[in-house]
């Protein structure tokens, strides 16, 4: 299959000047030449096919906006070669950006004050799509979902769910060969983040469009990806797919149980008794990770039953959010 996006060896270099504190420090950073280099991405190598959904994973600072910057042409790299869509990003912009469309966390691309359908409109001039198509595109939103009440809605009366659902329809509209969502369900409840997901895989399926997704929501990534890449300091650390990734992790299991008292308080407990395993708690379960071939979820058990009333459990296989997190602590050996 045609590589949509290939990425050689590409690093990203900041000169960053070291700042002296206080007023006169200031005043002597005005003449400073005392710069360090900071490396966002550090020798990155990728080729994403037509059509994929990519999750393109990792903490805060990993080093993720800065290759979505490079990729859409905002940056130009430091060294390294990227093409998408056959072309140099940062030497053709105004030929990239005809063929990607770009939702970027809370920025949206849509008019504040106008209804919808005349930022479609405005878009539409923008990106020259022509009458028949810019018809079937609205057509096929409508059989995805109910937009007729929000085409005529100004966008400032929208809710943050409408917004995000309307921004990532402006983003396809022009149907691009790629579109790049960051974050695109935070903030959203979980009614709002189903129907996003639907729309993303339908608009996916049906346009073949290569997705790049970046997010922090672990739902996401189960929903729509088929490929994950994860990076970290600006290294990738994984480039494969979800299933493979849980192989590195087959003996851990979660053990899930309910005890008396207040659960929170009682995973806070659990985390001092408890140094060596992963312990967080939600409304419903208290959530203990457990690596088979260190400690028996038995022995876990025995050793609960001791201190506590267990008054239910349940035992799930690894969770993706769970082997991410293991993945940001230990890498993958």
């Amino acid at each position: 299959m045609e590589s949509i996006i290939e990425i050689k060896n590409v690093t990203k270099e900041f000169k960053v000047l070291n700042r002296r504190e206080g007023l006169r420090g200031s005043l002597k950073d005005l003449f400073s030449r005392d710069y360090k280099i900071i490396r966002a991405v550090d020798n990155i190598s990728m080729n994403i096919e037509q059509g994929e959904i990519v999750g393109y994973l990792g903490p805060n600072g990993a080093g993720k906006s800065t290759t979505i910057k490079m990729m859409t042409g905002v940056l130009e790299p430091t060294s390294g070669e990227i093409l998408v869509g056959g072309n140099i990003p940062y030497l053709n912009r105004s030929k990239n950006a005809q063929e990607i469309g770009v939702v970027f966390g809370q920025r949206s691309q849509l008019w504040w004050a106008l209804p919808l359908v005349e930022s479609f409109k405005l878009l539409k001039d923008i990106y020259q799509i022509s009458d028949s198509d810019y018809d079937s595109m609205i057509n096929f939103y409508q059989s995805l979902v109910d937009i007729e009440p929000l085409l005529h809605k100004p966008v400032r009366q929208m809710s943050l769910g409408q917004r995000t659902l309307s921004d990532i329809l402006a983003a396809f509209l022009h149907n691009p060969k790629i579109v790049f969502l960051d974050e695109p369900t935070i903030g959203l409840d979980v009614s709002m983040k189903a129907k996003i997901r639907t729309l993303i895989y339908a608009l996916n399926k049906e346009k073949h469009t290569t997705v790049i997704l970046t997010t922090h929501d672990m739902g996401d990534v189960d929903a729509l990806c088929q490929r994950i890449v994860i990076i970290d300091k600006g290294k990738m650390l994984y480039d494969n797919d979800i299933e493979h990734l849980k192989g590195f992790f087959g003996s851990y299991r979660t053990l899930k149980v309910r005890i008396d008292g207040d659960l929170k308080e009682q995973a806070v407990r659990l985390k001092k008794e408890l140094p060596d395993f992963s312990v967080s708690a939600d409304d419903e379960w208290i959530s203990i990770l457990v690596d088979e071939e260190k400690t028996k979820v038995v022995e876990v058990l025995n050793l609960l039953q001791q201190s506590y009333e267990i008054r239910d459990m349940q035992l799930e296989e690894i969770s993706t959010e769970e082997v991410i997190k293991k993945i940001y602590e230990e890498g993958v050996s």
